[in-house]
């Protein structure tokens, strides 16, 4: 009967080990990369010869719905812009609040400020590229700049973009702007967003013309005329709920040159306001890449359970089992036996201290908060869990995503688009 227990004792604990080498080795990937994209991805900055460059007309949109916490900030950091030629277009969509109303009284005080009513989105579109559709054509621009009206800018983050965009010989430019995170889990969350995005949308992949990799931040990303119109403007990313990424890998699949830069000295975005904005943010994530690819999406969230809670169930498992089974290491020519659960052990523990590096990595150097913060992993770790989970589980419900106050599901683009057949 003993010989029964070490022996499946023995081969759960080979499985245990088996997965958290798997583990380790993905959070080994995740610092180094981490490190790399926050010291090689560039930052944007000024150059010399700036000021002998050609300034063309620079059409910023600025789509904003339910915003007037937000735009009145957002609007005074534009107009503050030391670059000599612009326009500010600012599209009120549909907003139930006052943000229509402050957009009409800046456009009557300042002349380059374009006040424009989107009016009820079309069948097959999502609002903020109905929006941003209804801005461009307005524009009159040769570069057109896209942020959100709960972003604001330094003074001259328009001209460090346009000197970037002209002097890299670039078709567009987007910039990682620096995320206030507003509220607790926020602030314990990000960071792990943001360490599982380098595996699929880091910065240097989609700053690589050999790979494939393209995205905007929809905080702040500037394109030629040309180039959004030959790729299909929002028009051609209408029913999309996350655009900006479709946007920038189209722009990427064009062949246009796009590169991502730091821009978290000059340009600061709110992406959640409070855990409930989290959850859908994070809702508005997960379900349309569960709508394209249903097999990736499901792997995606065994993933995040495996990298973030097993270490930590791993752990008093491995201290309360005995094995029998023992693993030999030589150290100086001295042989040293450690029992099988304590090896999985120490590589689990190892492994969580890389977990909580790299969050540290995150916090200070991209997030700019505190690193205490990354104590609180198994908090956050199952908050990103159990929040890509539902996604799955709710896709098809009507308020399976609900973001700026409409709702978006599987169930509707699928409608949407059978219409439009």
């Amino acid at each position: 009967m003993v010989d029964y227990y070490y022996h499946y004792t023995n081969v759960f604990l080979i499985t245990l080990l088996f997965i958290q080498t798997t583990v380790f080795f993905a959070w080994t990937y995740f610092l180094i990369y981490s490190i790399k994209s926050i010291t090689q991805v560039p930052k944007l900055h000024a150059h010399k010869s700036y000021k002998d460059m050609l300034i063309p007309m620079v059409s910023i949109i600025l789509p904003s719905r339910n915003e007037e916490k937000y735009i009145e900030k957002c609007l005074d950091s534009l107009l503050r812009q030391d670059y000599p030629n612009y326009e500010i277009i600012a599209i009120n969509d549909s907003s139930s609040d006052k943000t229509g109303e402050i957009i009409k009284g800046y456009s009557i005080i300042h002349s380059n400020i374009i006040h424009v009513d989107a009016g009820p989105k079309p069948e097959g579109w999502t609002g903020k590229n109905w929006a941003c559709y209804q801005g461009y054509l307005k524009s009159s621009g040769d570069l057109i700049l896209f942020t959100d009206a709960d972003t604001t800018h330094s003074v001259s983050t328009i001209s460090l973009a346009v000197t970037n965009l002209s002097l890299g010989e670039l078709d567009a430019l987007t910039a990682i702007p620096k995320i206030l995170a507003l509220d607790f889990w926020t602030r314990i969350t990000l960071p792990i967003l943001w360490t599982f995005s380098l595996a699929r949308y880091s910065a240097l992949k989609a700053n690589d013309p050999q790979t494939k990799v393209g995205y905007f931040f929809g905080s702040f990303f500037i394109i030629k005329r040309k180039a959004y119109e030959k790729v299909g403007t929002h028009k051609s990313v209408r029913e999309e709920v996350i655009e900006d990424g479709e946007l920038g890998r189209k722009v990427k699949e064009h062949g246009f040159r796009l590169r991502v830069f730091h821009g978290e000295k000059h340009i600061k975005a709110v992406w959640a306001r409070d855990a409930s904005t989290l959850w859908h943010g994070l809702r508005r994530l997960m379900i349309p890449l569960y709508k394209k690819e249903k097999i990736k999406a499901s792997l995606m969230v065994f993933a995040t359970s495996l990298l973030l809670l097993i270490p930590l169930i791993i752990v008093p498992v491995s201290i309360t089992i005995d094995s029998d089974w023992e693993y030999t290491a030589s150290v100086m020519n001295i042989k040293i036996n450690y029992p099988l659960n304590m090896v999985l052990l120490f590589l689990t523990v190892i492994s969580i201290l890389l977990m909580v590096v790299t969050n540290c990595l995150q916090l200070r150097y991209v997030l700019f908060q505190n690193p205490i913060y990354s104590l609180f992993l198994p908090l956050s770790g199952t908050f990103v869990f159990v929040a890509f989970l539902s996604s799955i589980l709710c896709s098809g419900k009507e308020d399976a995503i609900n973001w700026r106050g409409r709702k978006y599901s599987i169930r509707e683009d699928k409608t949407q688009k059978q219409q439009q057949n």
